[in-house]
């Protein structure tokens, strides 16, 4: 099989799929190893990025997807008429990181950090595909364990949680601070 065939067949899958497909499928499927396809899928990246081109091969954690480039949005809007633009609001950003940092999480776990009840924050998110259930806490009760998805890594540019900023320990310690200062207030009010 020449290059240009592997390139096409990949290309193809990825195309077809319209979601992240794993090395592993993607050499099955091509009939090559897992290191002569890497090879190709980081090649085919390269080129799409050099070219001006609307598309290109994202990796997420392990698996490749081809999707639309994020300057294309506004031209993608007038086509569909109808844009499904989320608001993450200052609430469902917390929400989300304390999920992303934390997982796997119950919600009980999630309100415990917050101080505050999280259900509307947690089913948004769960609503727009960044957060979902990955499996249940083996307690009394058997509560949902929460964690992120291919999505969350998607919309904010990661390829896998291992890329999320790491918070110093001073600034983890300013952060306590000031919730204990803002939950003194809340009792001497």
């Amino acid at each position: 099989m020449t290059l240009s065939e592997l390139e096409a067949k990949i290309e193809a899958i990825l195309f077809t799929l319209g979601e992240a497909v794993e090395l592993e499928r993607i050499a099955a499927a091509t009939e090559q190893d897992e290191d002569t396809c890497r090879r190709v899928i980081k090649s085919m990246m390269d080129r799409y990025l050099e070219d001006n081109r609307g598309i290109q091969i994202i990796e997420l954690d392990g698996a490749f997807q081809m999707c639309s480039k994020a300057e294309m949005y506004e031209t993608l809007v007038k086509i569909a008429h109808v844009p499904k633009k989320h608001v993450l609001t200052d609430i469902l950003l917390e929400t989300l990181s304390i999920i992303a940092y934390k997982q796997p999480i119950t919600k009980l776990e999630i309100e415990n950090i917050r101080g505050v009840k999280s259900d509307h924050a947690v089913n948004k998110l769960v609503e727009y595909n960044l957060v979902c259930e990955i499996g249940r806490l083996d307690a009394p009760g058997r509560p949902i364990l929460f964690g992120t998805t291919e999505e969350f890594l998607r919309n904010f540019g990661i390829e896998s949680l291992k890329d999320l900023p790491i918070v110093n320990s001073e600034k983890i310690e300013d952060f306590k601070l000031e919730a204990e200062k803002e939950a003194q207030l809340k009792l001497d009010i």
